[in-house]
């Protein structure tokens, strides 16, 4: 076998792209955390680094091994995926049109409606279960940006990656793809014809619950690209050095974690399907799902961990299951390695397009059986 070999994804993951401390021999990244670094005798920056608020040595690693599991040009990390929401949204020529689904991660879908009504952005809407409404919402010559969210959150719709990329392009539109419910070791959008990759790496990528953090991936590294560097340097919207090596740590582990977490989730969706206490499961793993042949086509390293489960009854009863778990956490988040879940209408809002009975699960890589006993006594309580 030649040593030039291209390492295989797990393998570049497991050991953060075969990471050796140069000065010590030490196998486990270290934490840079100075914000600052001195300069030589001839006032040259020593390593390339200058001040941590523009990139440090901790997060160029990080962002490697994004990158490298994107199959991208380059990276960015961020402190929150909301940042890194903000900072390409940021990068948007003054009143440009953008569409966006109509069910997407709320807290952003709040931002862009604000952004719209105050900055001169035209913002339009399309229903990710339908692409024909995609086709409909853009507008040739006009169109900036459409962006995706597959699976959608919460309600787990699938939409054709690769057809996207076409009815936006057509356009002269870039397409951004947030792919935080799948991510990229199963679903990489920038080889499906995506411009843009986003996920935010609190999720899957850290698996763990213990930082915030988001990470924009670009197919080329173009002026968009280097003009959001520019907004991630100016708006101080860097992630921080001890959050970055938590990240490293994380994503070491990224996909033994993904494969249990998935396994787990489908038989959880198969034990649910047809309850007498539910009326619908949603996960796009199970034949009964719409796109579940898209989401087979696209997701190839399996159809992850989030689900949804409709109650009978109304939002009063689907309340009294999620704060019936004893397993399970009622919280929010998702992608961790402990198992969560909630009620999201209430967590959204009055303005929350979620059915009332909807149940969000992130399931974790927890003996199954708990899992499944804990969800069945929370039923019980309808």
């Amino acid at each position: 076998m030649s040593t030039n070999r291209p390492l295989a994804p797990e393998t570049a993951t497991a050991q953060a792209l075969h990471y050796l401390d140069p000065a010590t021999g030490a196998v486990a990244p270290p934490i840079h955390p100075s914000s600052t670094f001195a300069r030589d005798e001839n006032y040259e920056l020593r390593g390339g680094y200058n001040y941590s608020r523009y990139e440090s040595p901790t997060i160029d690693l990080a962002e490697a091994i994004i990158c490298r599991l994107e199959n991208g040009a380059a990276s960015q990390l961020f402190a929150s995926g909301l940042a890194g929401i903000a900072a390409v949204f940021e990068t948007l020529k003054p009143g440009a049109h953008v569409v966006v689904p109509k069910v997407m991660y709320f807290g952003a879908l709040l931002w862009l409606r604000r952004v719209a009504a105050h900055k001169g952005m035209t913002l339009d809407q399309f229903d990710q279960g339908d692409i024909e409404t995609l086709g409909k919402a853009v507008k040739p010559g006009k169109t900036e940006l459409v962006w995706l969210e597959t699976p959608a959150n919460p309600t787990f719709e699938v939409i054709d990656i690769a057809e996207a990329a076409r009815i936006a392009h057509a356009a002269g539109a870039v397409l951004g793809v947030d792919s935080t419910n799948a991510p990229p070791c199963t679903q990489r959008p920038l080889e499906l014809g995506a411009d843009i990759s986003f996920h935010s790496a609190t999720k899957f990528l850290n698996g763990h619950s213990d930082i915030t953090g988001g990470v924009v991936t670009f197919a080329k590294k173009d002026a968009r690209f280097e003009d959001l560097h520019l907004v991630r340097k100016h708006q101080g919207a860097v992630l921080g050095a001890f959050e970055a090596w938590l990240l490293i740590r994380g994503m070491r582990t990224l996909f033994v974690r993904f494969e249990r977490q998935t396994a787990n989730a489908m038989a959880i969706a198969r034990h649910f399907e047809g309850h007498p206490k539910v009326t619908r499961v949603i996960y796009p793993g199970l034949e009964s799902h719409p796109a579940h042949a898209i989401a087979k086509r696209q997701m190839t390293g399996g159809f992850g961990s989030m689900l949804s489960i409709l109650t009978v009854g109304g939002a009063a009863e689907a309340r009294r299951a999620a704060a019936a778990v004893k397993v399970f956490y009622p919280a929010t988040s998702l992608g961790g390695v402990e198992s969560l879940i909630e009620h999201r209408a209430t967590v959204e809002g009055p303005d929350s397009p979620v059915p009332p009975t909807l149940l969000r699960v992130s399931v974790g890589i927890e003996h199954v059986s708990d899992l499944i006993a804990d969800l069945e006594q929370a039923l019980e309580s309808i």
